[in-house]
């Protein structure tokens, strides 16, 4: 049974390390034939020119991602300190049951909401084509609701019940324990939470594409159409080839540094949790 267990995991790596062989061995080629600095800093993308420029697309990805976490976080929070704490039981069952089902729609339905329901309301409160880097926003803070709300309801109920008892027996309110004594030691299971849901909006496409309007600029407010880099690959490299299309997987590349350097960053930040525990 143990080389059962030792061959799944060896797949799992395997797999990993394939994908990193691939990424890099066509993407890198591609950043000293155009340039890496023409390439990570260059604004323009117009492969027609042989104009490799993708900060527009790491500009917008960082934006929508951080919009996306800014609208989620706070509403993810609170949702699942109300799950842990206050949620009676006839009510946990459907709200529970919801959110897990929230977490199996399909991105292309999300994207479709988007485009019926944000887009057209957007452009009646805003003006403007309603395609814009505010929809996408939204829209994936409500896709990574899910995700952090899972995870960090599993970090608060983790706690011991001894810490809430003591903080109500020192006089504080239900209110002030769970704030100030059950998130805090939850920490660690909470940013967990964050950054999966910051993994999951970063790599998001489909959703992205239907309501982000599309154009390869660079992001000068909320509504205006932007382009992130995964919906830039995913776009272009049906009919690309040639430098265009070692160019896209280049932009893969960057995109998995990205997440690197924020796993990089959980694990960082756990490391320094447990020691100052």
């Amino acid at each position: 049974m143990k080389v059962v267990f030792l061959i799944a995991a060896c797949a799992s790596v395997l797999a990993v390390f394939l994908i990193c062989v691939f990424l890099f061995a066509n993407g890198l080629p591609a950043m000293g034939k155009i340039g890496p600095l023409k390439f990570l800093f260059g604004t323009e993308w117009r492969p027609t020119n042989d104009k490799f420029g993708i900060l527009p697309m790491i500009v917008a990805s960082i934006y929508v991602t951080a919009g996306a976490i800014l609208i989620g976080v706070p509403i993810a929070l609170f949702t699942s300190v109300f799950m842990a704490r206050y949620c009676p039981k006839k009510i946990y069952k459907p709200l529970k049951s919801g959110i897990e089902l929230m977490a199996g729609v399909p991105s292309i339905v999300y994207g479709y909401f988007g485009l019926v329901l944000l887009v057209p309301l957007i452009r009646q409160l805003f003006g403007g084509t309603g395609s814009s880097m505010l929809a996408a926003c939204i829209l994936l803070g409500i896709m990574i609701l899910p995700t952090i709300i899972g995870v960090t309801e599993s970090a608060v109920r983790s706690v011991p019940e001894s810490y809430y008892e003591g903080s109500l027996a020192l006089g504080a309110t239900k209110e002030r324990s769970i704030f100030f004594v059950m998130l805090p030691a939850a920490k660690s299971g909470i940013l967990a939470g964050v950054v999966l849901g910051i993994g999951r909006a970063i790599g998001e496409t489909m959703a992205v594409i239907m309501v982000a309007g599309n154009q390869p600029r660079m992001p000068k407010g909320l509504l205006q159409g932007v382009r992130t880099m995964t919906a830039n690959i995913v776009t272009e490299m049906g009919y690309a080839s040639g430098l265009h299309r070692e160019a896209l997987i280049a932009t893969g590349v960057v995109l998995f540094v990205f997440i690197l350097i924020i796993n990089l960053s959980l694990s960082l930040l756990n490391r320094r949790a447990e020691h100052a525990n």
